[in-house]
C-alpha cells in the first residue's frame, strides 16, 4: 500500500482498525487523546460499528476494554501516563486474568511534563504486572507493533502494554499499511474460572503468568523491533530505546553509527543481546526517555563493572525529555544545540481564553474568599488550573484528577474555615463524584464548585458525561437541594454570584454551586457548523 502521513498516535488507531478492532476505550488526556478521536472520526471504524465512546474514567475504560477481551473481541484501552494510576486497579489485574480476545494497553507518557503533573515511566507498571510491552521509536513502528501486539495477545493469552511518548504521539511519518483482518467472532472464555479471582483462582493464574516469562523473554530476542547494529569501534556501545534511537542516529552521517548499537523496542529486556554488548564494549551508553529503566536493570545494584554510563551516571539528564544534542554530548561529540532563544522572544505563558466562562467564575470567587485570606481555595485538573496564574491567582491546589475535592475535606477536618473546591463538570464525573459522597457522609463543610462549560475542555472538547445532569448527581449522592445551586458566570450576574457564594461558604455543611456557560471554544466550533449547514 502507498504511505499515508500519520501523527504516532493515528498510526496506533489506523493499525488498531486494520488489526480487527472492536472497541477502543479511553478517558481523554494529552498526548494519548487523537489515537480515539482518529477511530471515532474514521470511516472504517464507524462501518465497522467499532465502539468509541469516552469513558467516564480510565479505570472503567480499562474493565471495558476487560469485558470486550472476555467476549472473544480486539479490544484497546488508551489513556496518558497519569491515568494508568487510576486504571492500575483493574490493569494489574487484567495480567492475572490473562486475555482472550486481544487486550492492547496504550499509554502515552509525557517527558519534560508538557502538560501533566509528572514525568513517570509506564515501562514500570509493564514490568510490574509481568506483562510484554513495546516502545516504539518511530510511526512505521507504532503502527506495526500496535497490529502485532494484538496477535502476541491472543497468542499467550495476556494482555500487552503499548508506551509512547509525547514527540512521537505528536509528530508525522509516512506510515505504509498492512491489510485489514475481519473483527473477531464472539467467543466466550471457556475456563470458567479464568476471570473469577478468587484466591484459589488467582494464585493457579499468577504461576501461569510466571511460567510464561522465558517465553516472553524469547520472543523479545527474536524481535524484529529490537536489534544488535554491529560497530567498528567497541570503545563505545549503545543501548537505544524508543524514540532515543531516533535522537541517536541523527547525530550520524546515512545514520551510520561506528558504535555497536542495541536497539530496543520490545520488552522484557534480551538479556542475551544485553549481555553481548556490555561484554564487548569498553563502556555502554544507555540512552532512554523517561526514567532509566534499562539503565538501572543493566548496572544492577552494585555496579562494579563501572562501564554503564546514562541517566543514572549523569552522561544524560535525570529529568526531562532526550533529544539529539544530549546524546552528541554523551557520546563526545561537539555540541550543536544552537543559539539561545534572545531575551527579546517574550515567553507567552497559557492563559484563559478571551470570554472563558471561568473567568466569571474566578473573579466571583476571588471576591467571595477576599475576606477569609488566602490558601483556602482547592482546584483539580482541567483548563481552568489556569486560574493559578496572574491574574487571578485564585486557587492553591492541583494534584490529580478528583483531589479538590477531597483536599477540602481533608482541610474542613483539620479545622480550616472556610474551605471551597473548584472542579469541572468531566473531571467531577471521571473521579470527583466518590469525593462528593465522602463529604455527603459526614456533612462536612466544604462548597463545591463545579464549572459546568459543557465539555472536555483542555483536551479538545470531548463530551462531557455530566452534561445537562451535574446537579440530578449530586442530589442523587444525597448534597440537600437547598444547597445546590445553578448560576450563570456573567459580569451582569457578578454580584449576585458573589452573595450566592458567600452564603455557601457560610453553611456548616456541603453545598454545591454549578458556574454554567458553554465553552467558548466548542461554542465557536457549534455555531460556524450551524452556520454552514445553512449555507448548503
Amino acid at each position: 500500500m502507498a504511505k499515508t502521513l500519520f501523527l504516532g498516535d493515528e498510526a496506533v488507531a489506523q493499525a488498531a482498525l486494520d488489526a480487527g478492532l472492536s472497541g477502543v476505550y479511553a478517558y481523554p488526556g494529552t498526548p494519548s487523546t487523537e489515537i480515539t478521536e482518529f477511530i471515532q472520526n474514521s470511516k472504517q471504524g464507524r462501518e465497522g460499528q467499532v465502539h468509541s465512546i469516552w469513558a467516564g474514567n480510565e479505570k472503567t475504560a480499562m474493565e471495558s476494554a476487560i469485558g470486550m477481551s472476555y467476549a472473544g473481541k480486539r479490544a484497546m484501552v488508551c489513556m496518558k501516563h497519569v491515568g494508568l494510576n487510576v486504571a492500575a486497579d483493574p490493569f494489574m489485574n487484567s495480567s492475572i486474568t490473562g486475555a482472550n480476545g486481544g487486550l492492547v494497553v496504550v499509554v502515552a507518557d509525557d517527558p519534560s511534563m508538557h502538560s501533566s503533573q509528572d514525568e513517570q515511566d509506564s515501562r514500570f507498571f509493564g514490568k510490574f504486572a509481568l506483562i510484554p510491552f513495546y516502545e516504539p521509536s518511530n510511526q512505521q513502528e507504532a503502527y506495526d507493533i500496535t497490529y502485532a501486539a494484538f496477535e502476541y495477545s491472543e497468542k499467550f493469552h495476556t494482555p500487552v502494554l503499548i508506551r509512547l511518548t509525547t514527540r512521537l504521539s505528536h509528530s508525522r511519518a509516512g506510515v505504509e499499511r498492512k491489510e485489514a483482518r475481519p473483527q473477531n467472532p464472539l467467543h466466550i472464555e471457556e475456563n470458567p474460572k479464568q476471570f473469577i479471582l478468587l484466591p484459589a483462582n488467582a494464585r493457579v493464574h499468577y504461576r501461569t503468568l510466571l511460567g510464561k516469562q522465558e517465553a516472553f523473554e524469547n520472543e523479545s530476542l527474536n524481535s524484529p523491533f529490537n536489534k544488535y547494529i554491529d560497530g567498528a569501534d567497541k570503545k563505545m556501545g549503545i543501548i537505544a530505546s524508543g524514540i532515543a534511537y531516533n535522537y541517536l542516529m541523527e547525530n550520524f552521517e546515512n545514520h551510520q553509527c561506528p558504535y555497536p548499537v542495541l536497539k530496543i523496542s520490545q520488552y522484557p529486556l534480551p538479556s542475551k543481546l544485553i549481555a553481548k554488548i556490555v561484554d564487548e564494549c569498553e563502556t555502554v551508553l544507555v540512552a532512554e526517555e523517561g526514567y532509566p529503566f534499562i539503565e538501572e536493570q543493566v548496572r544492577g545494584i552494585l555496579n562494579r563493572t563501572g562501564n554503564i554510563i546514562g541517566r543514572l551516571s549523569g552522561a544524560l539528564p535525570r529529568d526531562g525529555e532526550l533529544n539529539p544534542n544530549l546524546i552528541a554530548k554523551a557520546l563526545g561529540l561537539p555540541d550543536t544545540y544552537g543559539m539561545p532563544i534572545p531575551e527579546l522572544v517574550v515567553p507567552r505563558p497559557p492563559a484563559l481564553c478571551v470570554g472563558c466562562p471561568h473567568i466569571d467564575s474566578y473573579l466571583a470567587i476571588n471576591e467571595a474568599m477576599a475576606e477569609h485570606g488566602k490558601g483556602k481555595v482547592f482546584a483539580d485538573i482541567g483548563c481552568y488550573t489556569l486560574g493559578a496564574l496572574p491574574p487571578y491567582n485564585a486557587i492553591y491546589t492541583t494534584v490529580d484528577m478528583g483531589a479538590s475535592i477531597t483536599m477540602a475535606k481533608g482541610a474542613a477536618d483539620a479545622g480550616l474555615r472556610p474551605v471551597l473546591a473548584v472542579i469541572g463538570d468531566s473531571t467531577f464525573t471521571h473521579s470527583g463524584m466518590t469525593s462528593l459522597l465522602d463529604c455527603v457522609y459526614e456533612n462536612t463543610p466544604v462548597t463545591v464548585m463545579i464549572l459546568d462549560n459543557s465539555t472536555t475542555g483542555m483536551t479538545g472538547g470531548q463530551d462531557s458525561h455530566a452534561l445537562g445532569v451535574l446537579g440530578e448527581i449530586c442530589k442523587g449522592l444525597g448534597v440537600k437541594e437547598e444547597h445546590i445551586h445553578r448560576i450563570t458566570p456573567l459580569k451582569k450576574d457578578h454580584e449576585a454570584n458573589v452573595e450566592l457564594i458567600k452564603k455557601e461558604l457560610a453553611y456548616e455543611g456541603v453545598s454545591v454551586i454549578i458556574p454554567t456557560r458553554e465553552c467558548i471554544q466548542t461554542l465557536s466550533r457549534r455555531m460556524k457548523k450551524q452556520q454552514a449547514a445553512k449555507r448548503s
